[in-house]
């Protein structure tokens, strides 16, 4: 073996020595669990005996019409933040990422606050802002409106509050990331693209937009999981109510595991989510890299 190939081995072995740790975390708190939680979704326990049970529990997880709530409750938000987030991060990137270095560091810090505020102080805030008896949004929408208005007692609105304050909490993250792909894209091209009189607005849509695609799609993805997961906003704004109207997924898994102590049916719902994860990001994370191959 030549110095060359022994060197070669030897960088090879630190750097899986190096990465080591970081694979037997994510394979002891990631992917053991997953085979775990597929294990646990095919047994009923009781507190005598461990009994298969085989798809069962998916079985009765369809047919209980408060998890088909959760599911649509769900798919609604994902829809919703996921879109909301998207566009107003897009639209307030557009409207800064070209102006003053200071200008819009400032913005950025301001927009991006929410983010690094605990999900639990952000909940108590909005839970104490929207109170029907003294919250500071209600008491206008009173007067507005000549009465008492109450946004997380009525069904109707009160997945459209979760779905604002979670934009809210979380656009911060896509202001950050479009502006540092934007401030990535050539000037001279955007230079070009006004000397031959195109508007802003055209710019937008013919040029940034396009270029920014690979980070919409990735954050597409992370938004989409991190509101399959969402639960400390919807337990301190709603608990879930009014009568289930804003009953998640996740927290139709927290109820079953911790206030029924169904552990087999909230593993199954564990299962599920992580399938409708891997369902929406394959397809995404493939188009991305497919782009890619085509550059």
């Amino acid at each position: 073996m030549t110095k060359r190939k022994k060197k070669l081995r030897s960088e090879s072995i630190a750097g899986f020595l190096f990465v080591l740790p970081q694979l037997l975390f994510f394979a002891v708190f990631t992917i053991y669990p997953i085979f775990e939680g597929f294990r646990i979704s095919l047994y009923k326990t009781t507190a005598v005996e461990n009994t298969f049970v085989g798809l069962q529990n998916y079985i009765t997880l369809f047919q209980d019409p408060f998890f088909q709530k959760s599911v649509l409750n769900t798919v609604f938000l994902v829809v919703v933040v996921t879109g909301g987030m998207l566009l107003l991060g897009m639209i307030i990137s557009l409207a800064i990422f070209d102006k003053s270095p200071r200008y819009v560091s400032f913005v950025r810090s301001s927009i991006y606050l929410p983010v690094i505020v605990s999900a639990v102080v952000m909940g108590m805030v909005w839970k104490f802002l929207l109170n029907p008896a003294n919250g500071l949004v209600n008491y206008y929408l009173g007067k507005a409106s000549s009465g008492t208005i109450n946004l997380l007692g009525n069904p109707k609105t009160v997945l459209w509050v979760i779905a604002f304050v979670t934009i809210v909490a979380s656009v911060g993250t896509c202001v950050i990331m479009y502006v540092a792909t934007m401030n990535g894209i050539s000037g001279e091209m955007l230079e070009a693209a006004r000397v031959d009189g195109a508007s802003k607005l055209q710019i937008s849509l013919k040029i940034i937009i396009p270029l920014v695609k690979a980070t919409t799609l990735y954050l597409t993805v992370t938004t989409v999981i991190s509101i399959l997961k969402l639960f400390v906003i919807i337990q301190l704004l709603s608990d879930g109510g009014p009568n289930n109207a804003s009953m998640s997924m996740m927290y139709y898994l927290y109820r079953n595991a911790f206030n029924y102590n169904k552990k087999n049916i909230a593993a199954a719902v564990g299962v599920l989510m992580f399938i409708m994860a891997v369902i929406i990001a394959l397809p995404l994370f493939a188009s991305m890299s497919g782009k890619e191959d085509k550059k």
